[in-house]
């Protein structure tokens, strides 16, 4: 296991300098500390350093890796977003069918449940040991390792059998590359542990023999309650249709066909078990319990909230004590699982077609009030979307006071017949967002209300308009109050130009007293403009200056970001930027050559298009020029190959030596460009194993098609 230390000096990097004997061992240490933080950070939630020396030591490794491709391993830090699924997923065999649980509704049925187990196992309740523990609502999925590298992951599906989704779990950073070596803790590996280290069960003596041959670990992928409600956010800014609830979100994260786009959800996991536990008697684990603790020592993250429980009246008592507990988790559980803890019980008491007969999954009713609607307002958002919202009367609901509930978008209203006056059902979508389920009809007396979207905006006066294909009704002026307010909001946010003590409250403030009409006026605010604010004194009207005047120097990608461009988030901005390297290029680039760069496409593209051709954006980017921001990436040094530079690739199919991306990277590095399509302005494609439909539409066009050995040639 990794040791609780301070982080180790490493020396200052001349990637330019660095020969490849001094270049294998400076890469093996930082993969060394970048695990390490890792594991303190996604298993343990302790970060041992900041979030900005983290990725000091991941850039001084990709730089390394940059220079000796060779050096490149899959399981790499660098490796964990590989290339898109093409074709679909394929399927992969579980080691053991994946079963689901028997429910229990309500006490009664637990102690069905409970009395069942005893009488099967002909035992006493003092003799029969639970283990009770949360029950995560996310999906469920297998995780195969061998010599404690992973190998393969995959979906549940039928039980039998489920969908290949390995490269998607390898970017949820909770989900180990590699096991940790128990043996570490247990020097000797085969002495025997103390009898009171929870491995061990009845007395017996748990033996650890380091890490395990193959390993297929079952857990539950889940996103976060604060992630969820983001992605629900952004995805009702661009009239997309929003997530139910955290499950299914999490699901269809896990199923995107390109890795980024599951890395971008930033998904986490617990494990919650194996496929045949009862092997690991060879480890001296006798118990779900010792189990539990062993895959921790693994580096596997298990949820802490997991007792020993005997009798009916102890796992009551812990159902209880999450009933309300549970809302104040970063997480959504939808109930209590109960596991008798004894493998050999559990062998003795076998399963069905479909259940384990050891076990019962205890559902927490969910919780619902019933409330009144006392209107429905229109809110704008940054890119101009209205979203009716329903005002309620206050209702608690999952711990904490409900009076508002989105609507989403007006076929929502329509679909769910929502009037004005209204009696209504209320939950929390993902015990986060309050959400109307049904109207009460039958409570109807006549006075209720249609809702009807406006002609013209609620802020502005302008009017509103609705694309073909679309959900959302937007406000047509881009000089709507509302809008400007959403994206300076968004502009001085901690993911885009990240301008500390700029909030939603002194931006009101600024704009309410004519000191900005945009974000672009942020950087020609004055000292006297700050400190004749409410309750703002000399330090905290420099400390925000001081702010204002750091943001100027974010990086490019940030910028792109800020901006605001529909379709274009974080990860597509840094794409851009790598791609042009300067503000001033990507305004001049064309539909098709952006349509040709990989993850961008004709939607993220049209809207890039857009965004530049009109007035108001260019005069916008000119005052931002004006005022001094960064609007380069910083020159990247290009080596002149006759082969490549100049050249256009796509890359297909799986590659041995590099991943999609590492390929990527040299082919710029030597002064060429990957694009995701195949056409008549493709050069070269170099195709892998298991190439797809562009290796065919390649040999159709009769453009080059290259393979690895040929490309190391071309490189050389």
């Amino acid at each position: 296991m990794f040791e609780k230390k301070k982080t180790q000096e490493l020396p200052a990097l001349d990637v330019n300098n660095t020969t490849l004997s001094d270049a294998g061992k400076i890469i093996e240490r930082l993969r060394q500390e970048i695990n390490r933080h890792n594991y303190y950070y996604y298993i343990k939630d302790d970060p041992q350093i900041s979030d900005a020396d983290y990725d000091v030591l991941l850039r001084k490794l990709e730089k390394l890796e940059e220079k000796f491709p060779g050096l490149i391993t899959p399981d790499s830090p660098t490796q964990r977003i590989g290339a898109p699924v093409e074709g679909g997923f394929k399927t992969i065999a579980h080691g053991e069918k994946m079963l689901s649980l028997q429910d229990a509704f309500d006490f009664e049925e637990l102690k069905d449940f409970l009395e069942r187990v005893y009488r099967d196992l002909g035992a006493k309740e003092q003799d029969v040991e639970f283990v009770c523990e949360l029950k995560i609502d996310g999906s469920a999925v297998s995780l195969v390792y061998e010599d404690g590298r992973f190998i393969s992951g995959a979906t549940r599906g039928d039980g039998i059998t489920g969908e290949d989704i390995t490269q998607n779990l390898k970017t949820i950073k909770a989900i180990p590359l590699n096991l940790l070596d128990n043996s570490r803790i247990n020097p000797g590996g085969n002495a025997a542990l103390p009898e009171s280290n929870p491995l061990n069960a009845e007395g017996k003596s748990a033996r650890i023999v380091g890490i395990p041959v193959r390993l297929e670990a079952r857990g539950e992928v889940y996103m976060a309650k604060d992630e969820f409600a983001k992605i629900n956010s952004n995805r009702e800014e661009e009239g997309l249709p929003v997530f139910a609830n955290p499950r299914n979100a999490a699901a269809g994260s896990l199923r995107q066909i390109d890795p980024k786009n599951t890395a971008a959800r930033k998904l986490s996991i617990f494990i919650y078990g194996t496929a045949f536990p009862a092997d690991f008697a060879e480890y001296g684990i006798y118990t779900h319990y010792g189990l539990l603790e062993y895959l921790k020592l693994l580096g596997l993250k298990v949820n802490p909230n997991i007792i020993k429980a005997k009798g009916f009246e102890q796992i009551k008592d812990f159902i209880e004590i999450w009933r309300e507990k549970r809302h104040g988790l970063l997480y959504e559980t939808d109930g209590i699982v109960i596991k008798v803890n004894r493998f050999d019980f559990q062998q003795r008491l076998g399963q069905t077609s479909k259940n384990p007969r050891w076990a019962a999954a205890f559902k927490y009713p969910p919780e619902q009030q019933i409330t009144k609607v006392l209107d429905i307002i229109v809110n704008v958002g940054r890119t101009g979307t209205l979203t009716p919202v329903a005002k309620l009367e206050p209702v608690r609901i999952s711990g904490s006071t409900v009076s508002n509930a989105t609507l989403h978008n007006e076929d929502e209203v329509k679909r769910k017949d929502v009037r004005i006056g209204d009696w209504v059902v209320v939950h929390k979508a993902g015990e986060i967002i309050p959400e109307i389920v049904k109207s009460l009809d039958e409570k109807r007396d006549g006075s209720e209300r249609e809702f009807k979207m406006p002609h013209n905006c609620p802020v502005c006066g302008s009017k509103v308009s609705r694309s073909e294909g679309e959900v959302a009704v937007r406000c047509t002026s881009i000089t709507c109050p509302a809008q400007q307010y959403e994206k300076i909001i968004h502009f001085a946010s901690k993911g885009a130009m990240d301008i500390d003590g700029l909030g939603p409250a002194i931006v009101e403030k600024l704009l309410k007293q004519d000191k900005i009409k945009d974000a672009a006026d942020i950087y020609y605010l004055k000292y006297e403009d700050i400190i004749s604010l409410e309750n703002f004194k000399e330090k905290s009207t420099n400390n925000l200056l001081s702010a204002i005047q750091q943001s100027k120097d974010r990086p490019l990608w940030r910028l792109i970001f800020a901006l605001g461009i529909r379709f274009v988030g974080s990860h597509i901005a840094e794409v851009l930027s790598g791609n042009y390297g300067s503000l001033d290029r990507l305004k001049e680039a064309g539909l098709e050559e952006l349509s040709d760069i990989f993850e961008i496409g004709p939607r993220i593209a049209a809207s890039i298009t857009s965004f530049f051709t009109q007035q108001q954006n260019i005069d916008f980017i000119e005052k931002l020029r004006i005022a001094g921001l960064n609007f380069s990436a910083g020159k990247k040094e290009v080596i002149e190959n006759d082969k490549i530079t100049g050249k256009t690739f796509v890359l297909t199919g799986r590659l041995s030596s590099y991943s999609r991306d590492g390929a990527a990277d040299i082919i710029k590095k030597y002064g060429g460009k990957t694009s995701s399509s195949v056409s008549k302005n493709t050069d070269y494609v170099l195709a892998g194993e298991d190439a797809g439909s562009k290796l065919a539409a390649a040999n159709k066009l009769g453009v080059k098609v290259i393979s690895e050995q040929q490309f190391d040639e071309m490189i050389k």
